[in-house]
């Protein structure tokens, strides 16, 4: 669990409801519906036109990321490269055979295959960097999603308030009503810009960091099991690998 998002939202929209508070607002000001549907509505419809199916399926399923990030075992796995090192200059790089099949790192078993299946180092250092890219840049590609719809909240929130004025303007017979319906229209252009500020770009960027650390976790992978291919010491291995745990 990453508290430390969950702390920060908490923080950013209760400093907000905070200081409305403290300003002499009440926080009924601040809570109404249409505006909301405005804004989640348009935003969201926005970024779908924008982006293809399988990245939006794919940013969705990246969401959770924020509070239940993936776990990216650095010093696990450099444990494991090198026990595995070991084994190869025991036994030749088919003793990785068995270990392949029980591994649980998908991206790992296929580099232990290739390696088993004879390869040349190149060969093997090409396809895992090629999956490497590939899926670093589908997984950046759905965080730009909330990147995109950050861009687009605050101004369907100021749609909105137009919206509301219009309607305001309806009711300039009844000066009773304006000061409270201007008021309101202006809390859409408030959902807009306080979204897209202290959730949504905040959340493409923390998404972002987590792919690029992952993809710096294969790409420790990699080199590791390119030395092993290459029969480097274990040693040397560990002073490599060590470099991205830093």
């Amino acid at each position: 669990m990453d508290f430390l998002t969950l702390i920060g939202i908490i923080v950013a929209f209760g400093a907000i409801i905070l200081g409305q508070s403290l300003e002499g607002g009440h926080l009924t000001t601040l809570i109404n519906g249409p505006a909301f549907l405005i804004v989640s509505g348009g935003t969201l419809g926005a970024i779908m036109v924008q982006t293809p199916l399988h990245i939006f399926l794919r940013s969705m399923r990246m969401l959770p990321w924020l509070f239940m990030p993936p776990v990216i075992p650095m010093q696990e796995s450099l444990n494991k490269l090198l026990s595995w090192s070991n084994v190869a200059r025991r036994e030749g790089l088919l003793g990785l055979e068995k270990i392949s099949e029980t591994e649980s790192d998908l991206f790992a078993r296929k580099g232990l295959q290739l390696l088993v299946d004879g390869n040349e180092p190149d060969v093997v250092r090409k396809t895992m960097e090629l999956e490497v890219v590939a899926q670093e840049d589908r997984d950046i590609q759905a965080a730009k999603v909330f990147e995109g719809m950050g861009g687009y909240a605050p101004t369907v929130g100021i749609i909105g308030a137009v919206m509301g004025l219009i309607h305001v303007m309806g009711n300039l017979s009844d000066p009773s009503k304006l000061g409270g319906g201007i008021a309101v229209a202006f809390v859409a252009t408030i959902y807009g810009v306080g979204i897209a500020n202290l959730f949504l770009l905040p959340a493409a960027s923390k998404l972002k960091s987590i792919v690029r650390e992952r993809a710096r976790y294969q790409d420790m992978l990699t080199e590791g099991l390119i030395a092993i291919a290459e029969g480097e010491n274990p040693q040397v291995i560990a002073l490599r690998l060590e470099a991205f745990l830093n």
